[in-house]
């Protein structure tokens, strides 16, 4: 039985670096859910205070995943038009079935929001450049905290 566990908790992690990536897995909460089922094999120690707080992170990541980009478009000047077109675009994005939709729907929708706020479009592009920057902040952090929880998952294993 924990040798079935043990798999898959591996391809939750897996998963879970995937979805760093791809929008439709919030990748450190599936990563977190490996952890979880491994939790449940009996040759593994594991606290419930580390499930715990490693959850506490994930939802947190999760969350700040769609707040990044909105961070972004701000910090480079845009205004709430942008912030709110930002958002608009990501939740787009992650519903059209074009190609790299979760890239362009954040900077389509904060050069829209800027634009509807009568802003040049030098001062909306700057913004917008600002949401992708933030998009790709937000995917690093997803990417690096999926790795940490692999890496949480082999040392429960060669434990």
């Amino acid at each position: 039985m924990d040798l079935i566990l043990i798999i898959i908790a591996a391809l939750f992690m897996i998963l879970g670096i995937i979805g760093s990536f791809l929008p439709v897995l919030p990748g450190p909460l599936t990563s977190w859910i490996g952890l979880l089922t491994l939790y449940f094999a009996d040759t593994i120690l594991m606290s419930k205070s580390f499930l715990i707080i490693t959850l506490i992170a994930a939802i947190l990541i999760w969350v700040l995943d769609y707040i990044i980009p909105a961070i972004g478009t701000k910090r480079f000047g845009g205004t709430k038009y942008g912030m709110i077109g930002t958002t608009v675009g990501l939740i787009i994005g992650l519903l059209s079935p074009i190609p790299g939709g979760i890239i362009i729907g954040p900077f389509v929708g904060a050069l829209i929001g800027e634009l509807l706020n009568k802003n040049d479009a030098k001062v909306a592009t700057k913004a917008a450049f600002g949401s992708f920057i933030g998009f790709i902040t937000s995917t690093f952090i997803k990417f690096v905290t999926a790795i940490i929880y692999m890496g949480f998952y082999i040392g429960f294993l060669l434990d």
